[in-house]
């Protein structure tokens, strides 16, 4: 899915998509009171939850990219509970069902449009169903970040995506970078009527999305988020102890 207009790279999308979460978690955790901060932080999740999808659809290695995005989420979780006693599962949970999510999606796909037999099919949009209905349950029991709709977020997507190996004149028209941006605005209206408040701030990521190029970009940041995740919120929690020490 390339764009003719090839503005904004997958590592140019990520790098802004980081600077609208450090405005976000700036304004969470040292001024709380500047909603401007928040309402740019919503920013954030579009861009990241869209490059899932994207993940999802050119990884060599779909085990290994659940894996990656699920073990930082546990090591995170970790030192939440740990440092501030706190159950809130983070974006990595969040992002790891909604791989398992996208996956069941892909699968499915291949099953209905290929020459795959009606019994695979079948199992196939079971599976499906089964994984949404997990997610969902998840929510109801945990503390998820951005709940159900953020865990699906990249469900909606992939959805445009064609499937792998199978060429299918529908996906053929649909398999375009601004229906999936359609339909990730889909998702985040729903997001945003779920959670309320300034979630639907969230579309305003819609105009970066439709400046992706299709591109990985030049410089290696496959593991960029991973590291930055975490490191950003220790120095923003350093930077807030400082600013209480010397009030």
């Amino acid at each position: 899915m390339k764009n003719k207009i090839s503005v904004l790279s997958g590592n140019s999308l990520k790098i802004i998509g980081a600077l609208f979460m450090v405005c976000d978690h700036v304004g969470m955790l040292l001024f709380p009171d500047v909603v401007i901060l928040r309402i740019l932080g919503r920013i954030a999740l579009p861009i990241f939850a869209f490059l899932i999808a994207e993940g999802c659809r050119y990884t060599k290695n779909k085990l290994r990219y659940f894996l990656t995005v699920f073990l930082c989420g546990v090591v995170c979780q970790l030192v939440y509970y740990f440092y501030g006693n706190s159950l809130e599962m983070c974006i990595f949970i969040t992002f790891s069902l909604a791989i398992i999510n996208v996956y069941a999606l892909e699968f499915a796909k291949k099953c209905i449009f290929s020459d795959a037999s009606i019994f695979r099919e079948r199992i196939s949009i079971i599976l499906f169903g089964l994984t949404l209905a997990f997610t969902y349950y998840l929510n109801t029991v945990l503390d998820i970040d951005y709940g159900f709709f953020g865990c699906i977020l990249p469900v909606f997507a992939a959805l445009p995506h064609s499937p792998k190996n199978a060429s299918v004149r529908f996906f053929d028209a649909i398999d375009k970078l601004p229906v999936s941006v359609l339909t990730t605005a889909a998702g985040l209206v729903l997001l945003g009527l779920e959670r309320g408040g300034i979630q639907m701030f969230g579309l305003l990521a819609l105009p970066f999305l439709l400046l992706y190029s299709g591109k990985r970009g030049k410089l290696k940041m496959k593991y960029f988020f991973y590291v930055f995740y975490p490191a950003h919120l220790v120095l923003i929690e350093f930077i807030g102890v400082f600013l209480n020490y010397i009030r």
